[in-house]
Order: C-alpha cells, then sequence, then structure tokens
C-alpha cells in the first residue's frame, strides 16, 4: 500500500447498502476460546485483520490447530490448557492490546517460561492492569514490576481462585480475570465496573458455569473454573466500531443515507449512537434480532440538517471509548460547545487519542480546551474547508486515519493522509468500501 494518500474532494450524495467486515472483539474471543473449547470450532465472517492473524500466529506457536476454508476458519481446541510447545517460545501480539491482554489469562499454567512481545505501540501500553491481579492467581512475570512490553510469563499448577475489582470500566481486564479463572480450581469473584459484555455472553452461550449480577455501575460476576466445553460454531456479526465511521460519513455529507447490514449492537457498544441521537441524529435499527446471545440489527441512517452540541453524559463513556474520534468529528460541525469528559482511557489506545484529536481540530480551525482527561470541543456549523492539510505522526493509529479521511470527505480542503497501512490491523476493506459509497480517493 502507498505511503499515504490523498483526498481532494468531497464526497458525492449517495443512497448506498452495505456490508461490514467482522467485529474484532468477537473475532479475537472466539478464536481464544475455540483454543480452550474440546474439538473443531468454525467461524463465518471472521474479520481478516492484523489483529486477528496476530492471534491466530500466537495459537498456531503453542500448538493450535488452524484451518482456513472457503468460507470459514476452523479452530481444533484440546481443551482447557491444551497447549503444546517447546521452551523459549516467544509471542508477538502486534499491535492488539485485547490479544496481548487475554491471551496471557490462557497461559497461566505454562511450565515454561514465555516471552510475550509487540510493536512500538503497543510496547508502550500499561499491563499493570492484567499483570497485578494475575499475579494474585499465583502467575509470575519477568523482569518484576515491569508493566511494558516485552516481558515473560511463567505460569504455575498452584493458581488459587481471586476475588477482583474492575474500577476502570476495561473490557479487557474483566475479560482476561474471566479467562484466567477457567483454568483454576474453584470459585472467582469479579465485581467490575460497567463494560463490553461479549466474554459474558459467549461464557453462558457455551455453557460454561458463571453467574452475572447486573447492577447499576457494576456487574458482580461468578466463574467455577475447571470445567471443560465443547467446541462451537459462529456467524460473527459486522463491527459496530468500523460502522461509526460510515454513520458519520452520511450524517456529515449532503442528502445523503446508508443501510449497513448485520451490525452487532449490544447494548455496551451501542453509545456511539446514543450520543450522536442526542445530537441531533436519526439513526434507526431495523430487523433487530438475537444471535447466541448477541443482538444484531441492521442500521439506518440519513444525511443531519443540523447537529446540536452535547454535554456527553459519562455513562458512556465505556460504549463508545473506540468512537469517541470520529464522534468528535460530528461534534466540529455541532452548534455550540461539546464537553466530555473522564476519557483519560483514550490516551490508553494506539495512540494518546485526545491529544491527536485536538491537534487535528485545532488544525482545521476548530477551537478546543484539552485537560488529561476531557475535551471541549467549540463547533463549527458552517465548517468548510478549502486549505491543504496534512496528516501525520500519528502512531499509525487506524482510528485517526479514518476519522482523517471521514474529516476529509465532508469538510473539504485538500488532505494528505499518511500511514493507510495502518487499517490493516482493523479494518484492511475501509478504503475499498468507503469508494464502493463514492468517495474519490488518490
Amino acid at each position: 500500500m502507498k505511503k499515504s494518500i490523498s483526498i481532494n474532494k468531497k464526497i458525492n450524495i449517495f443512497k448506498k447498502t452495505i456490508n461490514i467486515s467482522g467485529d474484532k472483539s468477537l473475532s479475537i474471543r472466539w478464536a481464544l476460546l475455540a483454543s480452550q473449547a474440546v474439538g473443531k470450532s468454525k467461524a463465518y465472517n471472521l474479520l481478516k485483520s492484523e489483529d486477528i492473524f496476530s492471534t491466530l500466529n500466537c495459537l498456531k506457536k503453542l500448538g493450535v490447530k488452524i484451518k482456513f476454508k472457503k468460507n470459514f476458519c476452523e479452530i481444533t481446541g484440546n481443551g482447557l490448557n491444551g497447549f503444546y510447545f517447546k521452551k523459549n517460545l516467544t509471542l508477538n501480539a502486534g499491535n492488539s492490546g485485547t490479544l496481548a491482554r487475554l491471551i496471557l489469562a490462557l497461559l497461566i499454567k505454562s511450565p515454561f517460561k514465555i516471552k510475550i512481545t509487540g510493536d512500538s505501540s503497543l510496547s508502550k501500553r500499561d499491563f499493570s492492569r492484567v499483570i497485578i491481579p494475575l499475579k494474585k492467581f499465583g502467575v509470575n512475570f519477568y523482569p518484576k514490576n515491569k508493566y511494558k512490553l516485552p516481558f515473560y510469563i511463567s505460569g504455575t499448577n498452584f493458581l488459587s481462585p481471586i476475588t477482583y475489582y474492575e474500577n476502570r470500566g476495561s473490557a479487557q481486564c474483566k475479560s482476561c480475570m474471566m479467562l484466567a479463572a477457567l483454568n483454576t480450581d474453584g470459585k472467582t469473584i469479579i465485581k467490575a465496573k460497567k463494560s463490553r459484555d461479549h466474554t459474558e455472553i459467549l461464557f453462558k452461550y457455551l455453557n460454561i458455569p458463571v453467574k452475572l449480577k447486573k447492577g447499576i455501575n457494576n456487574d458482580l460476576i461468578e466463574v467455577n473454573g475447571k470445567k471443560n466445553f465443547k467446541s462451537f460454531n459462529y456467524n460473527i456479526p459486522s463491527d459496530i466500531s468500523s460502522s461509526a465511521f460510515f454513520i458519520v460519513l452520511t450524517l456529515l455529507s449532503r442528502k445523503s443515507s446508508l443501510i449497513i447490514k448485520n451490525v452487532n449492537i449490544n447494548p455496551t457498544r451501542t453509545g456511539v449512537i446514543s450520543i450522536l441521537n442526542k445530537m441531533g441524529a436519526k439513526i434507526i435499527f431495523k430487523n433487530v434480532k438475537i444471535y447466541n446471545g448477541e443482538k444484531i440489527a441492521d442500521i439506518f441512517v440519513k444525511s443531519a440538517k443540523k447537529l446540536k452540541a452535547i454535554k456527553c453524559p459519562t455513562k458512556y463513556n465505556s460504549s463508545a471509548i473506540d468512537e469517541f474520534l470520529i464522534i468528535f468529528i460530528a461534534a466540529a460541525k455541532a452548534k455550540g460547545v461539546s464537553y466530555f469528559k473522564n476519557l483519560s482511557e483514550l490516551n490508553q489506545k494506539e495512540s494518546p487519542r485526545l491529544k491527536i484529536a485536538s491537534k487535528i481540530l485545532n488544525m482545521i480551525g476548530v477551537k478546543t480546551q484539552l485537560t488529561n482527561h476531557s475535551i471541549k470541543i467549540f463547533g463549527e456549523p458552517n465548517l468548510n474547508l478549502k486549505k491543504s492539510y496534512k496528516i501525520k505522526n500519528f502512531l499509525k493509529d487506524h482510528r485517526v486515519f479514518m476519522m482523517s479521511t471521514v474529516a476529509a470527505l465532508t469538510l473539504g480542503g485538500n488532505w494528505t493522509i499518511n500511514d493507510p497501512d495502518s487499517i490493516k490491523t482493523s479494518f484492511p476493506s475501509f478504503l475499498k468500501t468507503i469508494k464502493k459509497i463514492g468517495a474519490v480517493i488518490n
């Protein structure tokens, strides 16, 4: 792929129906759980991105048999802790924080030290949030008190269940502890701040002994370990995080409409829809159904005549955490001052997203006020760009690239956006799909 793309023209009026790639969170979780199941599991519409290939490559190194057939991926699992590998193993998680954190939970009985590495972006991210509670199970990490990649994990046969309070609203941390509990005798208790619940849904679907008690702000989760589960087939729905970029593209385009088919609208993931509708969008779910516990629908969206600013309720933070960059572009065109707070977690992503978003908005003439955890965006409803803009030095963050592409296609101006390869981590077909709608990208 080229080192950059250029966009010099707004997207034309469109009325289209599209399909988006498979959900990244579910694709990774399917692969990890299939590796622990007994027998052959199949996934249809598995996302074929670098994060997923990193997941499959790690599992292959652990001795798991994986085959790609014409329209599905097949994983043969050997049950809990059914890995077969030699000493001096290195697992490279690439850019995937979800993979790097969750796979640790499956290694807690490893008889050998395993080295965990990642790319330069992932190596800047904090792993203390999973290392510290995993140590309570009895797991060892080396060097001691090092919380960034690379490091080594060494398991034990003497695992103890734990009681764990997850107070960040991180689905990765919560899921890591749930997966670790699978190999642990006894009951692990997790009190978790509200976050994505894909892992809980999959546990219930697989009849893994789990009890869930939902509260207003926290959920109580109990997992009884050492229970093998059968292989399973899964048709992975489309990713709402990827869909969000097309939703905002449509909202900010003239006289256009879009239907996105078969999207995962799990309530812990639809904060972006709630926020945009509060800003004056009219986004509708059609053909709603439940598939193996997950809520799925077609999403219908049309151009918004005007958007209004929002003081974003923090209750949506967790359920929109991966979509805030594109929400900020909508806020840039809204009337009034939008305020988003308690978002320090955004700076724990592939790049310091709050800082980078503010920098891009300032570059295109939108005033912001930034702190370490909040941003105010002074909307410009008549924003119509004429100058030249270059997006670079964003640590190859896929969502910054997609945010910038949507901004270029809806706000005008002459844009050069570096590192199109970044989309390979989560949405390799992004540019192909956006061109199908009518975008001219060079």
